[in-house]
C-alpha cells in the first residue's frame, strides 16, 4: 500500500510535463510523416541542433537578455509610476475627478493602436519599446492600486481618524499594508502585460537586439527551428519571471498564512 502511494505522489509531482512530453512525442510524430510536415513539424533533433547554434554563438543570450531588460525597464517605470497615480487617486477625490477620465479613456485604447504615434513621434528605437512596456504595466496597476485601497474597511480609516494621521500617513500605515494583496495581483498582471508588449514590440519595432527581431531573422531565412527555439525561450522565461514574482508575493503576503 506504501508502494502504491509513494507511486502516486510521485505521479502528481511530474503530472504538470505529461502534456509538454506528449506534445513533444506528437510533434516528432508528425515531423516523420514526409517533407511537407518536416517543414512545419521540424524534427526534435534539429530544435535542439538550432539551440545549441544559438548558445554557441552567444545570440540566444545577447537577445533575450536585451528583451529581459527592456521587460524590467518599463515593469518598475510603468509600476511605480502606477502605484504613485493609483494611490494619489484613492486619497484624493480631486485627483480622481481630474485622473480618473483620462485614464480610463486611454486604457480602452489598444497599445497596438498607439504604436504608430509613438513611431512618429520617438522613432523606433529603445525608447519607444521601453515607453510601450511602461503604459502596459502601467494601466493594471494603477487599477488595482486603485481599488485596493478605496476598498480598505472603514473600521481602519476610522482608527487613524482617531489617531489623527495625515494623508501621508493614512498612505503610508495603513492604505498601502492593506492594499498590498491586489497591489501585487496588478503587478502580476503588469508583468504578463509587460512581456508580452516587449515581444510585441520588438516585432514591430525591428531595430537593435531581442527575442522578437531574432524571430524574425529567422523566419526570413526560413530557420523554423530558430523560430521555434525562440517561442519555447519566452514561454519559458516568461514562466521563470511569473513564478519568481509569484514568490515574492507570498513573501510580502506572508503574515495573511499566520492570522
Amino acid at each position: 500500500m506504501n508502494i502504491i502511494n509513494q507511486f502516486l505522489l510521485n505521479v502528481k509531482h511530474f503530472s504538470g510535463l505529461l502534456l509538454p512530453v506528449t506534445v513533444a512525442v506528437v510533434w516528432e510524430f508528425m515531423s516523420r510523416q514526409g517533407d511537407a510536415y518536416t517543414y512545419i513539424f521540424v524534427p526534435l533533433s534539429q530544435i535542439g541542433s538550432g539551440l545549441v547554434e544559438l548558445i554557441q554563438s552567444g545570440e540566444l543570450l545577447i537577445n533575450l537578455g536585451a528583451t529581459l531588460q527592456t521587460t524590467v525597464i518599463g515593469l518598475l517605470i510603468g509600476g511605480f509610476a502606477g502605484l504613485f497615480v493609483g494611490g494619489l487617486m484613492a486619497v484624493s477625490p480631486l485627483a480622481n475627478k481630474l485622473i480618473g477620465p483620462l485614464y480610463h479613456t486611454m486604457r480602452q485604447v489598444p497599445l497596438l493602436g498607439l504604436i504608430p504615434l509613438i513611431a512618429l513621434w520617438f522613432g523606433n528605437d529603445l525608447f519607444s519599446k521601453i515607453l510601450i512596456v511602461s503604459l502596459a504595466a502601467f494601466y493594471p496597476v494603477v487599477l488595482n492600486t486603485f481599488e485596493g485601497m478605496r476598498g480598505i474597511e472603514h473600521k481602519y480609516v476610522e482608527v487613524a481618524s482617531v489617531l489623527k494621521f495625515n494623508r501621508l500617513q493614512l498612505l503610508i500605515h495603513v492604505l498601502l499594508p492593506a492594499a498590498t494583496p491586489s497591489i501585487m495581483t496588478g503587478f502580476m498582471h503588469a508583468l504578463a502585460f509587460a512581456w508580452v508588449s516587449t515581444v510585441g514590440s520588438e516585432l514591430l519595432f525591428s531595430t537593435g537586439p531581442g527575442v522578437g527581431g531574432l524571430m524574425l531573422m529567422a523566419q526570413e531565412s526560413s530557420r523554423m527551428d530558430i523560430v521555434i527555439v525562440a517561442v519555447v525561450s519566452i514561454g519559458l522565461t516568461g514562466l521563470l519571471m511569473n513564478a519568481s514574482l509569484s514568490h515574492l508575493r507570498q513573501y510580502l503576503l506572508r503574515w495573511r498564512s499566520v492570522r
